[in-house]
């Protein structure tokens, strides 16, 4: 692939993005001997240059002597935001970088999202069950030619994984994936979009061809995120205005807003839901708590052309318990069913469907259960506390967990408040520390339970903290271990430490246990 400065020109114009260029006779709107000079690389990371890379200097930490250096390795051109007193032969100064990098990048990669079928998930929960759903459910209709970006795990062949490192990659990324993906003949693209993947552009200028909002609550509250729930809700529902066709769930908080923006920005939407008011009803199998029915109501056909409306009536079942993953289930049915999927596709790809790190179940030798699940933030996390109450009710809950460092801080109070709820036993321990202390971390989720009655612990290794739980429990109980689910690394001072992971070390510890 290559990238002439002419056509960059022409790309930031359009977008009304450049200021000017910067090249050693002075700073000019035009390029004359420059025009043709091309590039077959780019790259925002300074360690990864040559003379035929164009370089992004983008985010808050850069620094210019990420750019001297790599000016040493070679380099001869930047984009930035500002002219940097440096040995460059050209300098593309912008508006903003990080559009200018999406609008770069998916043109270096010959826009490949043409190329592909794009769902795109956002929601404060569930935006990875949903999304793996839909995953299984598409191998069916397209034999596995199905790429998925995900919190978890990333494959861009169908087949191999490997971990994510950003809900949605930097654009950058983004646009290199989906064309490996094409290249790998995927013909169906399946992602999470973060709030933050619009907060920073990481998505600019890209329109998804089916959009799902499955829900929303506070979360990712801190100062280097949202500083306000107002403004993690706006930028969370912008997936619906970039988007030629949404699902959105009836029920989520704030529906009104949702259905008046999509209204004004002339969307095709459906809706589902527990009530008829919905268009698509999920109701639970009387006899089989993981099996549910989803139909259309009369809603849907009074405000849906017939045509449009979605085939996908039937009987369905999943390895998950839990209400809110069948309403996962369902929104993954509608999007599938959009992207070519038949009733019996999803009826095969979701009796088959696993979520890493989602609801996995052991049972303690004493008879007590135990539940891993990745929650990690208030509404999972209150969704599972409340459906392992409902399961053992007579029993104690006892729950581990931990809040991340040096972000989403508003997640320590809400943890207190769904423990001070539901939990009997909490034992607070380290997840992904990062740079803050972890016993910081967890007297801040200890001083917002407010219930008294909730026995409090603290416990920083995270190993001993689950064996603690495991040796507490009765076989009345249910140990909830939540957060980090199959996940092999703890965040620590800017490293990714090897961890074994709370399914893992739980199922040891049972298959260890004289009890």
């Amino acid at each position: 692939m290559t990238f002439s400065l002419d056509k960059i020109r022409t790309l930031l114009l359009e977008h009304q993005l450049l200021k000017e260029f910067v090249t050693t006779d002075g700073w000019h709107l035009q390029l004359t001997e420059l025009s043709t000079r091309s590039f077959t690389k780019i790259s925002y990371d300074s360690r990864q240059v040559d003379r035929d890379t164009l370089f992004f200097c983008k985010g808050l930490n850069f620094k210019e002597e990420y750019l001297v250096s790599a000016i040493q390795a070679g380099l001869s051109c930047y984009v930035a935001e500002q002219p940097y007193e440096v040995n460059a032969q050209c300098a593309i100064i912008v508006t903003d970088i990080r559009k200018a990098m999406a609008v770069l990048s998916m043109a270096f990669y010959d826009y490949p999202q043409n190329e592909l079928t794009v769902i795109g998930f956002t929601g404060t929960k569930g935006k990875t069950t949903a999304a793996y759903f839909t995953k299984a459910i598409l191998d069916q209709t397209t034999q596995n030619k199905t790429a998925l970006l995900s919190t978890m795990n990333t494959t861009l062949d169908g087949v191999n994984y490997f971990k994510s490192h950003l809900t949605t990659p930097e654009s950058l990324d983004l646009y290199k994936m989906m064309r490996q993906a094409v290249d790998n003949q995927m013909s169906h693209l399946v992602m999470e979009v973060s709030s933050q993947a619009y907060k920073t552009q990481r998505v600019y200028g890209l329109t998804f061809d089916i959009g799902l909002f499955l829900n929303i609550s506070p979360d990712h509250i801190s100062p280097i995120e949202h500083p306000t729930f107002d403004d993690y809700f706006y930028c969370k529902r912008q997936l619906l205005l970039h988007s030629k066709k949404v699902i959105i769930n009836h029920e989520t908080d704030y529906y009104a807003l949702l259905a008046e923006s999509i209204n004004q920005a002339g969307v095709p939407v459906l809706t589902y839901g527990r009530e008829k008011t919905a268009d698509f009803q999920v109701v639970t199998d009387q006899t089989d708590s993981l099996a549910f029915h989803l139909s259309h109501t009369q809603q849907a056909v009074a405000h849906t052309n017939k045509q449009d409306l979605p085939m996908i009536d039937g009987d369905y079942r999943i390895l998950l318990a839990g209400d809110f993953n069948q309403e996962n289930a369902a929104s993954a049915l509608l999007a599938a069913s959009l992207a070519g999927a038949s009733v019996s596709d999803g009826q095969t790809g979701l009796a088959h469907a696993r979520v890493p790190g989602r609801m996995d179940q052991l049972t303690h030798k004493n008879g007590a259960s135990v539940f891993v699940d990745y929650a990690h933030n208030y509404l999972s996390l209150k969704n599972l506390l409340q459906f392992a109450k409902k399961e053992n009710p007579t029993g104690k809950l006892i729950v581990i967990i931990g809040s991340p460092g040096d972000k989403a801080i508003s997640r320590r109070k809400d943890f207190g408040v769904v423990l001070s709820e539901l939990c009997d036993i909490a034992i607070l321990t380290t997840d992904d520390p990062a740079h803050e202390s972890p016993q910081k971390i967890a007297e801040e989720i200890a001083a917002a339970i407010t219930n008294k009655q909730v026995d409090v612990r603290f416990e920083m290794d995270r190993s001993h903290a689950i064996e603690s739980a495991l040796s507490l429990c009765t076989a009345q109980d249910t140990v909830v271990i939540a957060g980090k689910g199959v996940d092999l690394y703890q965040k620590v001072l800017g490293k990714d430490e090897p961890y074994e992971g709370d399914y893992f070390i739980a199922k040891r510890l049972i298959e260890e246990s004289d009890i």
